[in-house]
């Protein structure tokens, strides 16, 4: 059986596979470039929804008026659906289950 940790008083040497330490410096320059790649994620996002939602391109990018006109986008287009199947079923078509979100 092994000995345990506990058992030794010197600390086992560094195994070749383990990674360095990093530096605070080191910390401190990752955390900055993941924290610079997340917020370019979201501004990405952003542009993506201007792009994608009508009535939203060139007016700035506000992001919370973002998020409040593709909601609205999204309500409507929701609506929309629920028409559309209402007139399919009106006309006596049938509409799989699959399809109606709901």
């Amino acid at each position: 059986m092994p000995p345990s940790s506990t058992s030794s008083s010197t600390p086992n040497p560094p195994n070749s596979a383990e990674k360095p330490r990093l530096t605070e410096q080191e910390k401190k320059t990752n955390h900055i470039a993941s924290e610079q790649k997340r917020r370019a994620a979201i501004r990405d996002g952003f542009d993506r929804l201007t792009e994608l939602v009508p009535g939203i391109e060139g007016q700035g990018r506000s992001e919370g008026m973002v998020l409040k006109k593709t909601a609205e986008f999204m309500r409507d287009q929701l609506e929309a659906r629920k028409r559309l199947i209402r007139e399919v079923e009106d006309r006596g078509g049938v509409v799989d289950e699959a399809l109606r979100l709901g």
